[in-house]
């Protein structure tokens, strides 16, 4: 029977895992294809254009991290087919309207595509979030970003190049390409049933919250949220400037003009990523669960770090450290996404939902992302991009371990003192009864 039942689940997990995984590497047509473009020569008010629009599309993308705090945190099922399509269309309008109004004139259009594709992961997460198999659909869905990130530019790159289409317009035809898909994959996110009541035991049950929900929530737990937003910063701004000058890093380490770099080297990273975070779907108790991604944001730290050193001294070719470094930049990056606060409210029984914690530590990321950037034009303009991509690499990494090892702390303190609290309560509770 129990093997039966496992057999009968297949279904619903390659299901669900295709319906995340396929509309979220849609959203990204309409949001990456136009990094691939170099604008080259074109300035404005003596800044260059390429980073004025990455800047406003990340402004946009930012300020909707911080709206979707709480719209996502209160988002009802019966809402979020309608939030779905509708923001991607809006976003798709504003890539037309980029193409169409001249320059620098169209980049308030760029910042307007960034708003609604803000909120996409927060609402396609949430069809998965609180399940005993959330592990899996959460790790199916993150390395959507991870591959289609490098897809995505290639059919971009692949628009200019055989169609014949401007820089300016290509980001609107490439996101034309993905309509149907997205359309195709938002009906299979609807068909997902809900929760089970074992679900619900194992995971706890997944509500909107108040305003109130969230405050309560953010003190009784302002240590170990704090540590995770400030890495998740760290991590988001470094993700975001690798994704944005992929092709000037590639160019600088000697893969100028081979379209297939970008989708190789970040497919077999999602690969690798995809295998090991799988292993937490075997872990049945939260708090362990909990610390072994833990232990894997002390492994990314080390591995990005190290590899760094390696490529630095000679020691280790760019391909090969661009994979190792994008694993150990992604198997940090992921969890925070969805599947470290999934169980970490499974862990606490927190009432609420992960969506407020990942909209939180993404609201502060993608500001951090902003900041970066405008340190990286303004107060480092005398660095290459490989320089500064390095220097931030050994940043991140030596940060991120320091704080790991602190949050590893107080998690096994805090959560001896919930265990043993929860035990009393239940003491209580059979006394009265008796």
């Amino acid at each position: 029977m129990q093997k039966l039942a496992k057999k009968s689940n297949i279904p619903f997990v390659l299901n669900a895992s295709l319906a995340s995984f396929g509309a979220y590497f849609c959203m990204y047509a309409f949001r990456k294809p136009f990094s691939v473009a170099t604008f080259e020569g074109m300035e404005v008010f003596h800044i260059d254009y390429k980073i004025i629009l990455i800047i406003a599309q990340v402004i946009g993308y930012a300020l909707s991290k911080f709206i979707g705090i709480k719209v996502v945190s209160e988002l009802k099922a019966n809402q979020r087919v309608y939030y779905l399509l509708g923001l991607i269309l809006i976003a798709e309008l504003a890539l037309v309207l980029f193409a169409l109004v001249p320059k620098p004139y169209n980049v308030i259009f760029m910042f307007l595509n960034g708003v609604p594709l803000g909120m996409i992961w927060g609402i396609v997460f949430s069809y998965l979030e609180g399940r005993k198999f959330t592990e899996i659909l959460g790790v199916s869905l993150s390395t959507s970003f991870i591959v289609s990130s490098g897809v995505v530019k290639s059919v971009g790159l692949f628009v200019m190049t055989s169609w014949g289409f401007s820089q300016f317009w290509m980001p609107a035809i490439t996101g034309a390409l993905f309509v149907v898909p997205l359309l195709f994959f938002t009906w299979l996110l609807e068909r997902i049933p809900k929760p089970t009541q074992e679900d619900i035991e194992l995971r706890s049950e997944r509500i909107p919250m108040t305003g109130k929900d969230r405050k309560r929530l953010l003190l009784q737990f302002l240590f170990p949220i704090t540590i995770w937003v400030l890495f998740y910063t760290l991590l988001t701004s470094f993700r975001d400037f690798r994704d944005n000058f992929s092709r000037e890093l590639w160019d600088t380490i000697g893969y100028k003009g081979d379209v297939s770099v970008y989708s190789s080297s970040e497919t077999l990273v999602a690969c690798i990523v995809l295998l090991v975070l799988g292993f937490a779907f075997y872990f049945k108790d939260n708090m362990k669960a909990l610390l072994f991604y833990q232990f894997l944001l002390l492994v990314g730290s080390f591995s990005l770090g190290f590899s760094t050193y390696l490529f630095h001294t000679g020691y280790l070719n760019p391909y090969t450290w661009m994979v190792i470094s994008g694993f150990g930049l992604y198997i940090c990056y992921v969890p925070f996404n969805c599947l470290l606060f999934d169980r970490f409210i499974g862990a606490f029984r927190i009432k609420g939902n992960a969506g407020f914690l990942i909209y939180l530590a993404d609201a502060f990321g993608y500001l951090g992302s902003v900041i970066v950037l405008l340190y990286k034009n303004f107060g480092q303009s005398s660095l290459s991009w490989l320089e500064f991509f390095m220097y931030s690499a050994y940043s991140v990494a030596g940060i991120g371990f320091l704080l790991t090892i602190s949050s590893i702390l107080y998690l096994n303190g805090k959560f001896k003192m919930h265990k043993e609290s929860s035990i009393n309560y239940k003491l209580v509770l059979d006394e009265t009864n008796v």
